[in-house]
């Protein structure tokens, strides 16, 4: 062979390694599982089995410091941000709901009126003297940004999928994004959609939840998978000060879940409790994935799941329950079962997949107080801070006459009430300066910020800055605060949504087609996991999005 014919041959093959390495994976799968603190892959890490979270540690590229960059670490901002790499401040899910700043309804954050939900049955026909309210539909037009899923469609059209599939109605709809193909949450153990995305529930989803639906797993008791003896050594004991003991369920494992002689509306609040949830969730992914036929051919396919029971076990008891640390286990041996079906489904080596969190979640407070002292934790009375700020404004400017009120608080802040202001008179900045004080002077608060420090150009603390990212100007309220770490609002079990890193911190683990392993230090954003999938699937996000390719 001449010098030339082997340089010839030798180009050709450097190029066909190229466009091999750069072929994009035929299907990213997303998983979010909700209120998932970074520190339980350490925690519960020699208690996995083989083919769930270990695979991911051991084969795929871990980010061990993870973190949200902005300040109000809630559900549907977090879902919001992981696929459009944008924060709060772009995408305008400030939090799972919020006040019209007009007439101060609060709506959910992909609440819909004129997307009706399909395929909930009327529910006054399931439940003996029962009245129903007719649900409210759901769609993501509130969703102001572009996902990765947005950016397939663009550039691929109909060839490209995009399938979410949630527990949650926020979760499956704000990582799928506003051009997906099919997006399905539960509802009373069922899977539903909206009109949004179509106008009938289609027969596969009906046979599923006809088949494998909650009410499958009605009269049920959910126990350990492990020795009770290694959940009191890693956890503490299984009944603890604070924790939630409502939805009809005992305090402590075992669990039984439904009562009587049928399911009931109480079953179905339950059942979200428990990791049966997480395995119909799974289920139902994987039934999505065979009829939308996704990573079956050479144009890449989206495919987002949301695991949100941890949430609901979470919040009612605490990161250092019993429950938390089953529902992990079990979590572990659900994706353990996924990994096996997608390698046979779409091949070993054709797909990648993104495992992270909506936002974390602190301890129990009454724990920390008995660990650090009564001061070192609490919990903070909603209507007392509420009359704190009310007596503050009364003091400075005199009672208002009903109907008229000063302040609302929504979420982590107030709006301040222009009725009020003309009534009286009143500057606004007057006012909410007022305001600001007030909660400056609580003892139980750390941080303050005003509408008008946060609409300036002046350098914030880092808190501050976080803050930015989670205020949009034409839905976020007036003054904001951020209690002090280990402080909560909320009267029973615990919570989350505040810049502190028990809140922040959460995983990012990458595994599959196109993924260096290796484990990672460096400080890395939530909103880095975008601009890397869309790289990895060759497509390019708006500039909004504000994170940076990983690899």
């Amino acid at each position: 062979m001449s010098l030339l014919a082997r340089l010839f041959f030798v180009v050709v093959l450097l190029v066909g390694a190229a466009r091999a390495a750069e072929t994009p994976p035929r299907l990213a799968v997303v998983i979010v599982v909700d209120q998932m603190r970074a520190d339980y892959l350490v925690k519960f890490r020699p208690y996995f089995g083989e083919g769930g979270f270990k695979r991911l540690l051991e084969g795929g590229a871990d980010y061990q410091d993870c973190h949200y960059r902005y300040a109000i670490t809630k559900t549907a901002a977090g879902h919001a941000t992981i696929l459009s790499g944008m924060h709060p401040d772009v995408h305008g899910i400030i939090a799972n709901d919020w006040a019209d700043r007009t007439t101060y309804v609060t709506g959910n954050a992909v609440e819909d009126s004129n997307s009706p939900l399909v395929g909930l049955p009327p529910r006054a026909g399931r439940y003996a003297n029962a009245t129903f309210a007719a649900k409210a539909g759901r769609s993501p037009r509130n969703f102001l940004g572009t996902t990765v899923g947005d950016r397939l469609k663009a550039r691929y059209g109909a060839a490209a999928r995009v399938f979410g599939v949630a527990d949650k109605d926020r979760s499956a709809i704000l990582p799928a994004g506003p051009k997906a193909d099919g997006v399905y949450w539960t509802e009373e153990g069922i899977f539903v959609t909206s009109t949004y995305y179509r106008a009938e529930l289609p027969d596969w989803v009906k046979d599923f939840n006809d088949r494998q639906g909650a009410a499958q797993h009605f009269g049920q008791t959910w126990d350990r998978l492990r020795d009770k003896e290694l959940y009191d050594r890693v956890q503490g004991p299984d009944a603890a000060p604070g924790e939630e003991t409502t939805a009809g369920l005992p305090a402590t494992l075992p669990k039984k879940v439904g009562t009587g002689s049928a399911p009931t509306n109480a079953f179905y609040g339950a059942f979200d409790r428990t990791p049966w949830n997480n395995e119909m969730v799974a289920a139902m992914a994987l039934r999505a994935q065979e009829v939308g036929q996704l990573g079956l051919d050479e144009v890449p396919d989206l495919l987002t799941i949301g695991f949100s029971q941890p949430d609901a076990t979470g919040h009612a008891y605490g990161p250092d329950s019993h429950e938390v640390m089953d529902t992990y286990l079990r979590l572990d041996r659900t994706l353990a079962e996924l990994f096996a079906a997608l390698d046979t489904r779409v091949g070993l080596g054709k797909w990648v997949v993104v495992l992270t969190a909506d936002h974390g979640v602190p301890p129990l407070p009454e724990r920390v107080q008995a660990e650090k002292g009564e001061n070192a934790a609490g919990r903070i009375s909603g209507g007392q801070l509420d009359r704190h700020v009310i007596s503050a404004l009364e003091q400075a400017f005199g009672t208002l006459e009903a109907p008229l009120f000063w302040v609302l608080r929504d979420n982590s802040g107030y709006h301040i009430n222009p009725k009020a202001l003309a009534a009286k008179n009143l500057p606004f900045e007057r006012v909410a300066e007022v305001v600001a004080t007030a909660l400056r002077t609580h003892p139980q608060l750390a941080a303050v910020y005003t509408r008008r420090q946060l609409l300036s150009r002046e350098p914030l603390d880092a808190w501050g800055e976080m803050m930015r990212r989670s205020f949009h100007p034409a839905r976020s309220p007036d003054v904001f605060f951020i209690e002090k770490p280990f402080f909560q609002i909320r009267a029973q079990g615990t919570t989350h949504g505040t810049p502190h890193d028990y809140d922040t911190h959460v995983p990012q683990l990458w595994y599959g087609a196109g993924v260096k392993p290796g484990v990672h230090g460096e400080r890395v954003g939530v909103d880095d996991l975008a601009p890397t999938l869309a790289g990895l699937l060759g497509v390019e996000l708006p500039p909004e999005a504000k994170g940076r390719r990983l690899f």
